[in-house]
């Protein structure tokens, strides 16, 4: 092991760093990314790696784009700060509030800035609450979400999230948070089931849980379109259709959790729109500045903003907020943003190019690594086994999804890799094709090398 640069050093002994194995990290150190251009990122020795993740699902333009750094320069110079309390405004957050109205998938009325996906899943469970309150239903409270969904790591959202590792020791999830299966046709459909019988059995057993807890006890059921960091993950068919008929016939609002989803990655503008959902919330965040400023935001419809107009008027204040929700430079920021996937037609762009992507992802679904590719737009996920035939997983303990991420790094491409052995790639919007197929190149030939060394460890074995 080489020894750890000064820069290295400096980070172990002062930063926490999230969603890392902390006791490894001292030992390792971190990658230190110096500089980003396009689709690529260099660290501090100038090796370039494409960032496969577009960060965290989230610089949809890519890096170094600068009408958005100019968009934030002229913000700072007019005006670097001002909040939204007490009947304050400013020009970027109404017009940002404004297209973000246009274009949502729901019947949208007003529009609450936040600065992240878990900060507006958060809000998402504090306002469904409040409006129930406010409606005199004090005891429809529960809120449904799925295993292996992620909604974030506040209190209230790492409780929606459905992974363990957000839950272990944390004392998660709070009273009033439920889940129910989440589909993974892989893992889940049975030998002979179609993917109609399989959303079936699935959206059977979301209606059983409600009947079993109380339909006048559930509040909301809160869904990405396709999973995200829970293994990118696609719906069997006919499955939103099935669950909003349960949810409608329950009284049951529908949360659409949009943060990795919207705005083109999935090839319409909107997940829900992939997959004709009609939301009464949304949440967005991520790629809604492509990452360039922390700001997201909860889009309400008519009912819920009437809710909060009557307990403001019963209270006398509306009293949630966070010093930064529409902070004019991100705001201003992510009016560029949206400026730019209209112009450049970002849903027309990504699906000129997801072919290519998909065919390339597909094709390493043949490796003996993998059990199954899956994906959809310019997102997808490999899904590592032991044994083809079977499905058998490694074990956990053998980190194999993590080793080929460290040899995708060797190969100058960054992946992530997730629970339950799964590779996840998600480049950014602007990618070409050539770029698609770079990509790829170097992901396959990490995927080699991991074969190689997981005969060499003899990792395969039961």
């Amino acid at each position: 092991m080489k020894p750890l640069s000064n820069l290295a050093v400096r980070d172990i002994e002062t930063m926490l760093h999230p969603y890392t194995n902390l006791a490894a990290h001292r030992e390792t150190g971190p990658m230190v990314i110096e500089r980003g251009e396009g689709i690529y990122v260099y660290d501090t020795a100038g090796k370039e790696y494409i960032e496969g993740l577009a960060g965290l699902w989230c610089t949809a333009l890519g890096y170094g784009n600068e009408e958005l750094i100019d968009a934030a320069t002229e913000q700072m110079r007019r005006l670097s700060y001002s909040h939204l309390f007490a009947s304050k405004s400013h020009d970027p957050g109404i017009e940002l509030a404004e297209r973000l109205k246009a274009i949502a998938p729901n019947e949208a009325s007003k529009v609450f800035f936040v600065n992240s996906g878990s900060e507006a899943n958060d809000t998402q469970v504090k306002l469904v609450w409040y409006m129930n309150n406010a409606l005199g239903r004090p005891d429809k409270k529960k809120i449904i979400s799925r295993q292996r969904g992620y909604h974030g790591v506040t209190v209230a959202s790492a409780s929606l999230t459905g992974l363990p590792a957000n839950h272990m020791d944390f004392d998660l999830p709070i009273n009033g948070i439920l889940h129910t299966d989440g589909p993974h046709p892989y893992r889940g459909m049975e030998p002979g089931e179609t993917e109609e019988d399989y959303a079936s059995r699935l959206v059977a057993n979301l209606e059983a849980l409600i009947e079993r807890e109380d339909p006048d006890t559930i509040a909301a059921f809160i869904a990405e379109p396709v999973t995200g960091a829970g293994g990118v993950i696609i719906p069997p068919q006919t499955y939103f259709e099935k669950v909003q008929a349960v949810l409608q016939k329950h009284d049951i609002l529908y949360i659409d959790d949009e943060v990795i989803c919207g705005f083109g990655r999935l090839g319409t503008m909107f997940g829900a729109e992939a997959f004709d959902i009609k939301p009464n919330t949304v949440s967005v965040a991520k790629a809604l500045s492509s990452a360039y400023q922390p700001i997201g935001a909860v889009i309400i419809d008519e009912p819920m903003y009437q809710a909060t107009l009557d307990e403001s008027r019963k209270i006398g204040v509306f009293g949630h907020g966070y010093t930064y929700s529409g902070h004019p430079v991100a705001a201003a920021v992510a009016l560029k943003t949206l400026e730019i996937y209209e112009r450049i037609d970002v849903v027309a762009k990504v699906n000129a190019v997801a072919p290519t992507f998909q065919k390339r992802l597909k094709a390493l679904g043949d490796h003996p690594l993998t059990g199954e590719a899956r994906g959809m737009g310019l997102i997808g996920a490999l899904e590592l086994v032991a044994d083809k035939t079977t499905k058998r997983s490694f074990d956990p303990k053998q980190t194999v999804a993590a080793k080929l991420a460290a040899l995708a790094e060797q190969e100058g491409v960054i992946v992530r890799p997730l629970g339950g052995d799964i590779i996840a790639v998600c480049p950014p919007l602007i990618i070409t094709e050539a770029e698609v197929n770079e990509l790829f190149d170097r992901l396959g030939r990490a995927f080699d090398k991991a074969e190689a060394m997981v005969d060499k460890e003899g990792l395969r074995t039961a």
